[in-house]
């Protein structure tokens, strides 16, 4: 049994990953501030004899004993990360800092959840992980791309300059149940949108792309690399490689909701990238990773979820 630290533990993945590592026998230190993480996503575990919450901000030292850290704390959602650019630059640098700090004192692995954000607007397409990427470190994104990117350097430096063990994951979309219902990703927005009847808001002509990962498919990703041979660092995308317009996205959810939407269009909003599709070979070959679950089935689960929510 390993004690396992996970901040950002009440958020969207991270209450999954939570759920995994208790169903893998683990005990689970679950760290939150609670900016968008959400006790109802892990009420269900609170009673959990081998569950603990700590209610905590990692921009401020930590000072716990475990044997393991996934680092997935930072608002991964534009209105969330826009609100406080200034905290979401902090939380993604002096948090994997902190965190880095704690795993090289206790010489432990740590995990950064990093993300297809670190590509931008992509001139490359599909995005293999040696793209460098195309990013406007001035723009409203910024805080967040820039804030991972930083992050994914401080976790090489601290493994080059003080051996610490790290595994660097590049998340792309991802959906699925406990999405917070206004967090302003398209997916979660339209499935609302479509369930209350109102106008499904599309952002341009909708003819940009994304690829859309269901959330267990993501977790079977995220513990495959942790768990990787040792030395295996990645960086290494995760993604569904399956690419749809934004187009495709909304009437399928139409279709699946039997909604009488309308499809409204508006101006498509600063540095938001058109293009965004992984290459996922090292992940087949480092992790014997691949995503198994189809979007239609895929969003059929998260509509329920939304459903009972809404």
């Amino acid at each position: 049994m390993k004690r396992v630290l996970v901040s950002g533990g009440a958020g969207f993945l991270g209450s999954h990953l939570c759920d995994r590592l208790l169903k893998e026998g683990n005990e689970v230190l679950c760290v939150d501030n609670f900016f968008t993480g959400r006790r109802s996503n892990i009420h269900h575990l609170l009673d959990h004899k081998n569950f603990e919450l700590l209610r905590h901000d990692v921009t401020h030292p930590l000072f716990v004993e475990v044997d393991e850290i996934y680092n997935l704390a930072c608002p991964a959602s534009p209105i969330h990360y826009q609100f406080d650019p200034v905290q979401t630059t902090k939380t993604s640098v002096i948090g994997a800092m902190n965190m880095l700090g704690l795993a090289k004192r206790l010489k432990i692995k740590i995990l950064q959840a990093s993300t297809s954000e670190v590509y931008g607007d992509p001139e490359i397409h599909p995005q293999p992980e040696s793209y460098r990427g195309n990013v406007n470190t001035l723009g409203i994104r910024a805080c967040y791309d820039e804030g991972k990117r930083c992050a994914e350097t401080l976790f090489f430096d601290y493994h080059r300059q003080h051996g610490v063990p790290i595994k660097v994951m590049r998340i792309f979309n991802t959906y699925g149940p406990r999405m917070h219902p206004n967090d302003g990703r398209v997916v979660s927005n339209f499935i609302v949108q479509a369930l209350k009847g109102e106008d499904i808001t599309i952002y341009g002509d909708g003819m940009q792309t994304r690829s859309f990962c269901y959330v267990d498919d993501n977790i079977q990703g995220m513990y495959s690399l942790m768990n990787s041979r040792d030395g295996f660092t990645g960086p290494v995308n995760i993604g569904n490689p399956g690419e749809f317009t934004m187009l495709e996205l909304a009437n399928e959810i139409i279709e699946l909701t039997n909604s009488k939407s309308k499809l409204v269009f508006l101006p498509l909003p600063q540095d938001d990238p058109m293009q965004r599709k992984p290459v996922i070979d090292l992940a087949k070959k480092e992790l014997n990773w691949e995503p198994t679950i189809k979007l239609r089935d895929g969003l059929t689960k998260t509509i329920e979820y939304f459903e009972g929510v809404i």
